[in-house]
């Protein structure tokens, strides 16, 4: 497949808008007609009315947020860089993770990114669950060099803020990364005061909102994502199971 049909498959929504110009800018006279993504976006209020995200739409996103958090702390570390070459290699495969990357390098090139602009356009068009996603990989990039850093860990707050996603949200997914005492309790959003019965009723809450099947509309190469936020609240629900003897 090459480059110029590998980016214009499967994308929908992120060809207009300010992504869509994040992308033109990127790939320069590669891809006739995005150079803008002028009038290509209708933006809506009603969450009932976006169209489905596609895989395509979630791999730009995707990208362009990680280079946003990359840069966060002023420098880029190769171990950074790495994690997301691999992650992407896991997910689409290496031809495709190839393609992937060398627009991630060109994206990354770019200064003047609006971290609100963009996350704005993917609230208004990407489902609740597929932006969830992108703050557990977002949070997996800061952790990969081994050194989380204010700057990122602020960033990513950030970037989860205007993407609509909600503290509880935002620290349940950060402590599937950062592990303390607490980190059972806060990955099923609750306090360490909640009963045994709300501790099951929060695991049947996390179990349904970080289910895989809500993503299963942006292929399997998104499902592995899934499945590991999954797992992290049944393991969160069996520690507290084991420490509380219920």
């Amino acid at each position: 497949m090459s480059f110029s049909k590998w980016i214009g498959a499967a994308i929908g929504w992120s060809f207009g808008g300010p992504i869509g110009a994040i992308i033109g800018l990127a790939l320069g006279s590669v891809v006739d007609g995005m150079s803008n993504g002028e009038g290509a976006t209708v933006y809506r209020d009603n969450p009932q009315q976006r169209p489905q995200t596609q895989s395509g739409d979630f791999e730009v996103s995707l990208l362009i947020l990680a280079s946003i958090v990359i840069k966060a702390d002023g420098r880029q570390d190769q171990r950074e860089l790495d994690f997301v070459r691999n992650q992407f290699v896991g997910m689409y495969g290496k031809e495709r993770a190839n393609h992937a990357f060398k627009l991630f390098k060109e994206i990354n090139k770019q200064q003047n990114i609006s971290t609100r602009q963009v996350c704005l356009q993917i609230r208004q068009m990407m489902e609740h669950a597929s932006r969830l996603q992108l703050i557990h990989f977002l949070f997996g990039i800061a952790k990969a060099d081994g050194l989380v850093t204010d700057d990122e860990v602020h960033q990513i707050y950030t970037i989860a803020g205007y993407l609509g996603i909600s503290h509880n949200d935002y620290e349940s997914i950060k402590a599937m990364f950062y592990k303390n005492a607490d980190s059972a309790y806060k990955i099923l959003e609750i306090d360490k005061t909640a009963t045994n019965d709300e501790i099951k009723k929060a695991y049947r809450n996390m179990a349904k909102k970080y289910h895989p099947d809500k993503v299963i509309h942006l292929g399997k190469e998104h499902q592995k994502g899934a499945e590991e936020k999954f797992k992290q609240v049944q393991d969160a629900y069996e520690q507290l199971q084991k420490e509380r003897g219920f």
